[in-house]
């Protein structure tokens, strides 16, 4: 397993991209060679914040080591607030920022999926003088432009989860994110295993044409590739679900109709794929083998009909909530001119396998059907924030 000790961009490499213009290239969360976003010559003024390492969630800091003394701003922009994951990161973020006593305010803005919206939010975050900006970008690299325009402003920006392109440490701090085409591939491969190297696979993802979705699509796509018994019934990209349970319902139930026999689901939202449990009961088809991110209800489910179908089984990942911590840390580090190390991707694995005695699904009865285990939140923040 990679460390935070393993440099994927060095800051020196950084430096001489903003001093000489020129632009090596750089993923972005989709795979696709983003050094072009650049072209701005914009940088940011982050030189203690190391960016593009690889670590874990225990390699994340307390947040005092980036609070500093002066009075700060810090706002949390995100692309869609729809959902219960992300209203579980929002009140981590809220939590977070609140351990600091210099953050004397915290803004909150919901682009409600419309990217329009989102550039707005932004531009009005920076007109009211925010010094931190971190952002779920559901609409890719349609927000570059203004995250570059924001940097140039003095604001410090952190994308997090959907990133917008461009080139991390130059057009903003830093892209923080777990390894994403990892992500889908493992959930792929056990999926695939489960269902014996055969049958029909779907992809779930969430928002049409977000970049986080086109990103566990493709790692996917790398698992399907070398299983040839396996037919990707939505080849050509994601199943647009906008992460809701109600609109997953719908949509498994279009596909259970159009297609019949579905062996094998894997989707990037855990809390979403409850509705597409519904679709199959309602249906009356058997539930396939299933694999997700973590939350309390998809658990839950599985113990309801594990008996009556031995077949389906589940698998998931965290949900990783907690990474909008290591952002918001990253985005006050830079405000303060303070170093920060932290890594900028988190290496994820399985943490529940009904198929494995020591990883069983965990399913909390005493907490909301919407709570993430593995989100960072606790108990008692849980059950408080879906009262």
């Amino acid at each position: 397993m990679f460390t935070k000790k393993t440099p994927l961009i060095a800051l020196g490499a950084v430096t001489l991209l903003a001093l000489s213009g020129c632009s090596t290239g750089s993923l972005s969360s989709d795979g696709s060679d983003a050094g072009s976003g650049s072209d701005s010559g914009s940088t940011t003024s982050a030189s203690e914040v190391t960016v593009g390492t690889v670590g874990v969630q225990g390699d994340i800091q307390d947040i005092s080591a980036f609070c500093g003394d002066d009075d700060l701003t810090v706002a949390l922009a995100d692309g869609f607030g729809g959902n219960s994951w992300r209203k579980i990161t929002r009140a981590i973020f809220e939590e977070e920022a609140a351990k600091c006593p210099n953050i004397t305010k915290v803004l909150y803005t919901d682009a409600q999926g419309d990217t329009q919206k989102a550039i707005s939010d932004i531009n009005s975050l920076v007109a009211q003088g925010v010094d931190v900006i971190v952002t779920f970008v559901d609409g890719g690299e349609a927000l570059l432009p203004t995250i570059q325009k924001a940097t140039e402003a003095g604001v410090k920006v952190v994308p997090y989860v959907g990133s917008p392109g461009g080139t991390p440490g130059v057009d903003y701090v830093d892209f923080v994110s777990e390894d994403i085409n990892t992500y889908g591939k493992n959930l792929a491969e056990w999926t695939i295993e489960k269902m014996g190297g055969e049958g029909n696979l779907v992809m779930l993802g969430g928002i049409a044409g977000n970049s986080y979705s086109q990103a566990v699509f493709d790692g996917v796509m790398e698992a399907v590739e070398a299983n040839p018994g396996i037919t990707l019934l939505n080849e050509d990209g994601p199943v647009a679900t906008d992460w809701e349970p109600g609109k997953t319902q719908q949509v498994v139930a279009g596909l259970i109709t159009k297609y019949g026999d579905i062996d094998g689901i894997v989707a990037d939202y855990g809390g979403g794929s409850v509705g597409g449990i519904r679709a199959f009961e309602a249906a009356g088809k058997p539930l396939p083998v299933w694999s997700a991110n973590d939350s309390n209800e998809f658990a839950c489910l599985w113990y309801q009909y594990k008996d009556a179908q031995p077949t389906y089984q589940i698998a998931t990942e965290s949900s990783r909530n907690w990474v909008v911590t290591a952002a918001l840390h990253k985005g006050l580090a830079a405000a303060n001119g303070l170093p920060n190390d932290e890594p900028s991707t988190y290496n994820l694995e399985i943490i529940e396998d009904s198929t494995d005695p020591d990883k069983q699904p965990k399913c909390e009865s005493e907490l909301p059907p919407d709570a993430i285990l593995s989100s960072g939140l606790s108990v008692d923040s849980l059950k408080k924030l879906f009262q």
